[in-house]
This record gives structure tokens, sequence and C-alpha cells, in this order.
């Protein structure tokens, strides 16, 4: 599968890495076409890897991974166009964090309570199947679950139950074992919303490396 990814940063270039090592054609999209990061990306990964701008990404993909910090991923978005998007599924891994306040980042008001960063892109893409899913672990454990002992659970919201089977299947490739789809594209102010006792917990244990694991009786 041909995927376009929004962001050169850590989180982007993981997911990238692993999926060009799944088989999957990876093109990486910033602002310039010739970002440095980008590009040190594509040396390294080497066939399958490419970059461009994030319009170059979004009509490379099959599925777009939007990967960027949670204050500036709606306005690429919008810069982009919902008319490129049209048709395609959209994993949103963001979080609205507010990453000029310093750790522990607090959440962007405006995108929490009643409305959440997930819903606001799929308002902004009609045209598209929006996703939100691995907003809830570091990056490193988004492609290598088996970083944190035992299973852990995975969250995924979106309004197509086709989209959100396909990105699940992706999921699966990773190592994922169970997915809990919570339901519509609403759900995802839920998963949000768990950055704050992520970020403590982050800092009680020590290490990203941690994960939730929901139990019922």
């Amino acid at each position: 599968m041909n995927i376009g990814i929004l962001g050169s940063g850590i989180v982007g270039t993981t997911l990238g890495t692993k999926l060009v090592s799944l088989g999957h054609a990876v093109k990486l999209g910033s602002r310039e076409h010739a970002n440095e990061a980008a590009g040190k990306w594509v040396m390294q990964t080497g066939n399958g890897a490419s970059q461009g701008t994030f319009a170059d990404a979004v009509a490379f993909g099959d599925m777009v991974l939007v990967c960027l910090r949670g204050d500036v991923s709606l306005p690429v978005v919008k810069s982009v166009g919902a008319a490129k998007f049209n048709g395609k599924i959209v994993v949103d891994v963001s979080n609205p964090l507010d990453m000029a306040k310093g750790f522990p980042c607090p959440l962007l008001p405006e995108l929490v309570n009643t409305t959440s960063l997930g819903e606001e892109v799929q308002k902004a893409l009609p045209g598209s199947f929006v996703v939100k899913t691995l907003n809830t672990v570091n990056c490193e454990v988004m492609v290598k679950p088996g970083l944190v002992k035992g299973e852990s659970d995975l969250f995924i919201s979106g309004n197509d139950a086709a989209a959100k089977q396909k990105v699940i299947e992706v999921l699966r490739s990773f190592g994922w074992k169970t997915v809990i789809d919570l339901g519509d594209i609403t759900t995802a102010r839920g998963t949000e919303m768990l950055m704050p006792i992520w970020m403590r917990m982050m800092g009680v244990f020590g290490t990203p490396h941690f994960n939730y694991r929901i139990v019922k009786g």
C-alpha cells in the first residue's frame, strides 16, 4: 500500500520506518519539499521511502497518517485542502497538547471536552474517513508493543467501520492483539484526554514504555 505521512518528527519517521519494513511505500510530507530531517530519513530507510511536501504525501497515499503537533495538525490539513483527501483513510495520531507550556503539557482548551482533534480533522475533511488511534502510546511502543511487558490495549475511533477495519489490519501487522473499538469519531475525546495522566505516569516510571490494560468483571 502507498502511505503518506504528514510530519517528519520522531513519530512520523518511526511509523514510516516500520511501514517500509513491512513492504509499504511511504512518502514523508513536510512544509518544504527538501526538508532536511525527511531527507535523512529517506537515506537511512532506503527503498520504499520518499519525501515531499504535505500535499505530495497526501496525493501519494491511499492511507494518510497525521503525525503532527496538536497545534499545527488542523492548519496543515486545511492548507492542503479537503478535496485532496477525498476518499482516503486518514489516521490521526496527534494529540491536542500545548507544547509551549512545557512538560507536562496541558491540553489545548479549544480541543477538549465538547470536541476533539480527531473530530475537528473529520469536520475539515468531510469526504475522507478519519480514524483516531495510536495516540495513547509512545511512538516506539506504537510499532513494537512488545516493549511493554504482558498484553496491553490500543483504542480506535471513527465513523466508518470499513476504514477502521483497514487500519486495524495495519495495527495487527505492528503486533497489536487487542484493539478496542470505542465507536464513532466523537469517542476520540476520551483517548485524547488520557494524555495528562499518560505524561504524569511517564514522570513516575521514568520511561515512555508503558501502556493501558483494560479489564472488566
